[in-house]
């Protein structure tokens, strides 16, 4: 186990109960604990930046948990084939692992509410003809992960003659993509949610068709104790759908990679092969300065100038971090054209904003709000956070500012507010490409280590009045 692994299990120990392997699990009552049966992946259960565990499925049964008043307790199998086996053995009360509901399981295992829609699609590469059938790809060579939903499509569907490539069932989406975009493969069945967030990394990959009809996920719940879960998580999946807790989290996990075209992720590929060996150096000196991790330092300057130590704005913001002259005089910034102080400067910036977001706000929402504060300033944000709040919504949740910031180009709202007008949808809309940015990033250029920050040199206090970026 690295050093990174070990730490990230330990945390996981003492934040929600994450073993590394099953054991039987005792009656709720008695343990106060509600052990999950998950999969490490984008749609399910992952280390975040910080480290920490999270994912859609992470979120839901954490919530859940809270529901029954007890402890979440995550098990992480490698293998969901061996999932509905865990749960007759009695080593977990449920499986939350983005399980499409399709047939029923023996053994007294029961599904849950259904919470999200997905469709299974056949992707292949957008440079070949685009089929419009199975009857089109006969000859061709279709990859499927074993014992899915999507295996069972294909071996029930009227097939032309059509090789059938069968993957382990551990096998992740992107894998099986990766091996279409090889030409090792010439077409792949996946689901859509998966798809979505998986197809960023391979820009010339597009959907052909689709296969079947749209099928839900579901969690997988165990015979013991099944009447006892079941009867809550009924009422808790219609609450979450009519406070909107429901739609915050598919938004939240699925809402920004759904916006990503294939342009912006082959453009983002390419200059990291060409542009970014140039540069980082320069952003994980960044990191060292301010302890904000370099890609998402890289994200942040691939969103404002794609890199180009250059760029010039007609606003007067310059250099790969675009900073304005008052901003790089304030962080003693004195050629905003040098790449490297440029980085530096922006990187011991956004820190800054970061720190001035209010601390009771955990993560990610943290990050994601100092990401909005970065491009429309911290007084825009305390705006947006005060009509969130006036709208009923959480102002310390991204998810609920969002669905306001784009209200501060609005005179009956922006006319009320402290800091006046702003352009709150290109807030928006940083953020979510700065995040698919560092996603991609995060896939691309693995990090050997946890961030490690030095303390930085003294710097100026955050103005609400400037914008983080001046634009």
């Amino acid at each position: 186990m690295t050093a990174r692994r070990l730490l990230a299990f330990l945390a996981c120990l003492v934040a929600v109960g994450c073993e590394e392997s099953p054991r039987p699990i005792a009656p709720l009552s008695q343990s106060g604990e509600l052990v999950i049966l998950t999969v490490n992946g984008p749609a399910t259960y992952f280390e975040d930046a910080q480290g920490l565990p999270s994912g859609f499925e992470y979120d839901l049964a954490t919530l859940f948990a809270k529901e029954l008043h007890v402890k979440p307790v995550f098990v992480v199998t490698d293998n969901p084939a061996r999932i509905d086996q865990m749960l007759r053995r009695g080593q977990a009360h449920l499986a939350a692992a983005a399980l499409a509901r399709h047939f029923d399981f023996p053994g007294g295992l029961a599904w849950g509410p259904s919470y999200l829609t997905t469709q299974h699609q056949i992707v292949g590469r957008a440079a070949d003809p685009r089929p419009k059938s199975l009857k089109d790809i006969a000859g061709k060579r279709i990859g499927v992960i074993d014992e899915t939903v999507g295996d069972y499509l294909l071996s029930q569907a009227p097939m032309p003659s059509v090789p059938i490539v069968r993957l382990p069932p551990e096998t992740s989406t992107a894998e099986l993509l990766d091996q279409v975009a090889r030409g090792e493969l010439d077409y792949a069945l996946v689901e859509s949610n998966r798809y979505t967030l998986a197809r960023r990394y391979f820009p010339q990959l597009e959907v052909a068709f689709n296969v079947g009809k749209p099928v839900e996920y579901a969690w997988l719940i165990a015979a013991r104790e099944k009447k006892q879960v079941l009867a809550a998580a009924v009422p808790f999946f219609e609450r979450l759908r009519r406070d909107g807790t429901l739609k915050r989290l598919v938004d939240r996990y699925y809402g920004h990679a759904a916006k990503f075209s294939a342009i912006d992720s082959g453009a983002l590929l390419e200059d990291i092969a060409t542009r970014l060996p140039k540069v980082k150096p320069y952003f994980e000196e960044g990191e060292q300065v301010s302890g904000i991790d370099w890609r998402l330092i890289a994200a942040i300057g691939y969103q404002e100038s794609h890199w180009d130590p250059g760029a010039t704005s007609p606003t007067g913001v310059r250099g790969l971090m675009m900073l304005t002259e008052e901003t790089a005089d304030r962080l003693q910034v004195k050629n905003r054209l040098d790449p490297r102080e440029s980085i530096v400067g922006g990187a011991r910036y956004f820190a800054l904003v970061k720190e001035s977001i209010v601390p009771r706000i955990g993560e990610p929402d943290r990050t994601f709000l100092a990401l909005a504060a970065y491009n429309q300033g911290i007084g825009h944000l305390e705006d947006a956070r005060i009509l969130a709040q006036r709208s009923g919504l959480n102002p310390d949740k991204w998810q609920d500012v969002r669905q306001v910031l784009p209200r501060l180009a609005q005179p009956d709202a922006f006319q009320t507010l402290a800091h006046g007008y702003a352009r709150g949808f290109e807030a928006v809309q940083f953020v979510d490409n700065v995040r698919n940015y560092y996603d991609i990033l995060e896939r691309m250029q693995p990090r050997a280590g946890p961030v490690l920050a030095v303390d930085p040199a003294p710097q100026p206090q955050v103005s609400s009045k400037a914008d983080a970026s001046g634009k």
